[in-house]
């Protein structure tokens, strides 16, 4: 369907001035480097648009809009919202984020027709902008004083996809996927600039896994795109290769390679709805499965990579995404040359197949604990048996977690943590604590907590006398301490948290009863 006239031109404004209304929402009112963002950027796209205007009526262009609503845009659209609605059920900022989202998507409707009409005259309106603005806000988001890089993510991203093309069987496409292009390319300059602060990526990838049963929703948010887009062999095989490695690196070392999972909830989320969009990459079977492959275990590679270097892993799932979208030609010339399984059955027939092969896998992964909520690695027992057993790089990683709910207000943790820092001193088996007396935070805050034995030992610490002790956690330390990588644990029933201390693998809690005790052995 076609639509033209002379006032065509002026609908960009109207998303522009729509742009600068949303400035004053008090979420976005309230601070005055965001409101200058938004106005900023609505002045901008208003004056591309005024110029826009004079330069058609001087060459005497028509333009128009053709609507057209495609499947794999509105599909992806409503499976990526169903996923933010989740995920802010159980992470409210997601919610407050909202308004945020509203303007990248007025934003980029308002950029997007600009850099069209810039260059041709037919704009096709539909749903494009959605998948991409809530893609690049299911990894990304900057905090308010930095909000306008948004915008700058959003428009390098629709750029990438009117500017950067290639010819691919016979025709003009985009190399780069819209949405990992932008991501990838900002989280580089955040990485080279130490600036990975000004967002709040760390804490996307942390709260994805807060809502229950994440792993099984991403499963089946995804099969729609599965069974329409074949994509499935690129997300099983995604899927399968880090977990395998996963697997192998348990054998090896007793420990897990990502510490509280086999695949990261962030990471799994990206197998799922980021690289696998099917225009820029492989059209072969066996050419996706590379690709997938390739994903995974470039994650893997990305992960011990940025953690070697002391730099924020969230950025796993991100950087490579870009170099695989170049290589999928390549890969499919070396793909088509070998493989032929399924060549007989319709696409749907295949997709249904390989669906129901990956449906096989994710339930054995699921009863294993290969994916799900109650992955061992995610809670201190595993931990600190692996570091009585002297496991590699497992004292450190105790070290963190016990620091970590120190710093959510459990007192015995402050004194683990504290006991621990000592010891890693001494063993020189981690850097960051190479100074005993940096233990003395911990055991202050520990004591501070009204944590007894806390005070005790910072006492021993600071005069040099006496012995060091240990205590159980109080019934107070329990909600905190039993919480794992999942959100705020809010029971505080001690039957209840008796019983989720025995699910965790604390020893002697399972059958115990709060009457006779009010702490963990």
């Amino acid at each position: 369907m076609g639509q033209a006239n002379n006032k065509t031109v002026l609908l960009p404004l109207a998303f522009a001035l729509g742009l600068a209304g949303l400035a004053f929402l008090p979420a976005v009112h309230g601070n005055p480097k965001t409101f200058a963002a938004f106005l900023g950027v609505s002045a901008a796209l208003s004056a591309w648009d005024a110029l826009l205007f004079v330069s058609t009526r001087r060459g005497g262009r028509t333009l128009s809009v053709d609507v057209a609503l495609k499947k794999q845009h509105y599909l992806q659209a409503c499976v990526q919202g169903s996923l933010m609605a989740y995920w802010g059920y159980y992470w409210p900022p997601v919610y407050a984020f909202a308004p945020f989202i509203l303007a990248q998507l007025v934003f980029a409707y308002a950029f997007d027709m600009l850099l069209v009409w810039s260059r041709r005259d037919v704009y096709t309106l539909g749903f494009a902008p959605f998948p991409v603005v809530v893609s690049i806000n299911l990894f990304l988001w900057f905090k308010p004083d930095w909000f306008y890089l948004q915008f700058l993510i959003v428009a390098l991203g629709l750029a990438a996809k009117e500017l950067i093309r290639w010819n691919r069987d016979g025709r003009r496409t985009h190399i780069f996927n819209p949405s990992s292009f932008p991501l990838a390319v900002v989280s580089v300059f955040l990485l080279a600039a130490g600036k990975s602060d000004i967002t709040w990526g760390q804490s996307i990838a942390t709260t994805q896994f807060y809502p229950p049963n994440m792993y099984l929703v991403l499963f089946l948010l995804g099969m729609p795109g599965q069974f329409l887009f074949g994509v499935t062999t690129m997300t099983m095989s995604a899927v399968v290769s880090t977990y395998v490695f996963g697997r192998l690196y348990f054998a090896a070392t007793g420990i897990y390679f990502f510490y509280d999972s086999y695949i990261p909830i962030s990471v799994f989320l990206g197998m799922h709805l980021l690289f696998n969009d099917p225009a820029t990459s492989p059209r072969t079977e066996l050419g996706r499965i590379i690709y997938g492959s390739l994903y995974g275990l470039s994650a893997v590679w990305l992960y011990q990579l940025l953690g070697s270097a002391g730099m924020p892993t969230f950025y796993d799932k991100l950087l490579q995404v870009p170099l695989l979208n170049l290589s999928a030609k390549w890969i499919d010339r070396v793909a088509g040359q070998w493989f032929t399984l399924g060549r007989s059955l319709t696409a749907r027939q295949r997709n249904l197949a390989y669906m129901s092969i990956w449906a096989v896998i994710f339930a054995g992964m699921s009863a294993t604990q290969g994916v799900g909520d109650s992955h061992p690695g995610q809670w201190l027992p595993f931990w600190r048996q692996a570091c009585e057993d002297g496991r590699a790089y497992a004292c450190p990683y105790l070290a963190d977690l016990e620091t970590s709910f120190c710093d959510r207000g459990s007192g015995w943790a402050c004194n683990e943590a504290g006991l621990l820092h000592i010891a890693l001193s001494r063993s020189g088996e981690d850097l960051r604590r190479a100074d005993p007396a940096g233990a003395a935070v911990p055991l202050r805050r520990g004591c501070e907590l009204g944590f007894a034995t806390a005070c005790q030992n910072l006492n021993t610490l600071t005069s040099g006398t006496g012995s060091f002790a240990r205590a159980q956690p109080t019934i107070e330390d329990l909600p905190i301490i039993l919480r794992g990588s999942k959100g705020e644990i809010r029971e505080r029933d001690p039957s209840a948290l008796y019983a989720l201390a025995c699910h965790e693998g604390w020893p002697d809690t399972c059958g115990r009863s709060p009457l006779t005790a009010n702490s963990l052995p």
